[in-house]
């Protein structure tokens, strides 16, 4: 059994962050080990509050997690401030695939990662990262460059290999076509991964989940193309297969292959 090690924050509503993605690794075969960055009083309608962990005792979890088990891929969820961010770069693997999912702001509005943080993460965290997995919003942010159709958007994802991720997947939720198209952007080649869009307010998490299912595929030995579409595939059955818990935007299925 593979190990994919999150370090994220915590949702209390369980469908977004450390839960997603302990949920999601579990899910597709391989062990979670975490390192929580903050806890948020959260629902499907909101963020009600965010408090962030002292950014030295997350550097001590990951160290006491690496030193102990062999993680084959690290996934980076919310990281909330640049003393976090700047804490993690520190003691981040060198040798070990890393998916860095640029998490800013959540599907409600919430902002989850704050202003000064962002050149820290440009700086430390994307020349590390062997894929990034920004939403339009946030490769809009992360690029200063607009994404309002294909041709921009695969341009967001060349100038995020030019900050230095070896790959970067611009995913198209945001988007409003009835189609559904990420673009996988490396080094030899564009990929248009595409799929029908699921009209659903079952939307809380997919960021973090489809990050996690990357994770899992890489550390089990798949291919980056091949993690990526089994990754989607799954999170669009979880989708089309939500529970429809909450007044809100709700959690998927992440049980769905169970």
């Amino acid at each position: 059994m593979k190990i994919v090690f999150t370090i994220a924050g915590s949702d209390s509503g369980g469908g977004a962050g450390i839960e997603a993605d302990i949920k999601t690794i579990s899910a597709l075969g391989a062990y979670a080990c975490t390192t929580i960055t903050a806890v948020t009083a959260q629902n499907t309608l909101g963020v009600a509050g965010v408090h962030t962990l002292p950014a030295a005792f997350v550097a001590l979890a990951m160290k006491t997690v690496l030193d102990d088990f062999r993680v084959d891929t690290v996934k980076l969820g919310m990281l909330a401030n640049e003393a976090i961010i700047r804490a993690v770069a520190g003691v981040l693997p060198d040798t070990i695939p890393i998916v860095l999912d640029p998490v800013m702001v959540a599907t409600s509005g919430a902002v989850l990662l704050e202003e000064g943080a962002i050149a820290a993460m440009r700086q430390l965290l994307l020349p590390r990262a062997t894929l990034v997995t920004p939403n339009l919003p946030e490769a809009a942010r992360l690029t200063g460059l607009p994404v309002g159709n294909a041709a921009e958007r695969i341009a967001a994802g060349h100038a995020l290999r030019a900050m230095g991720a070896r790959a970067a997947l611009v995913k198209g939720g945001h988007g409003d076509d009835d189609m559904l198209t990420d673009y996988l952007v490396t080094d030899t080649a564009v990929e248009a991964i595409i799929l029908p869009r699921l009209h659903t307010s079952s939307t809380h998490g997919t960021g973090c989940t489809m990050a996690s299912a990357i994770a899992t595929g890489l550390a089990q030995g798949l291919p980056l193309l091949a993690s990526v579409r089994r990754a989607r595939d799954y999170l669009q059955e979880a989708i089309r297969t939500a529970p429809g818990f909450g007044a809100g935007h709700g959690p998927v299925n992440h049980l769905v292959r169970i």
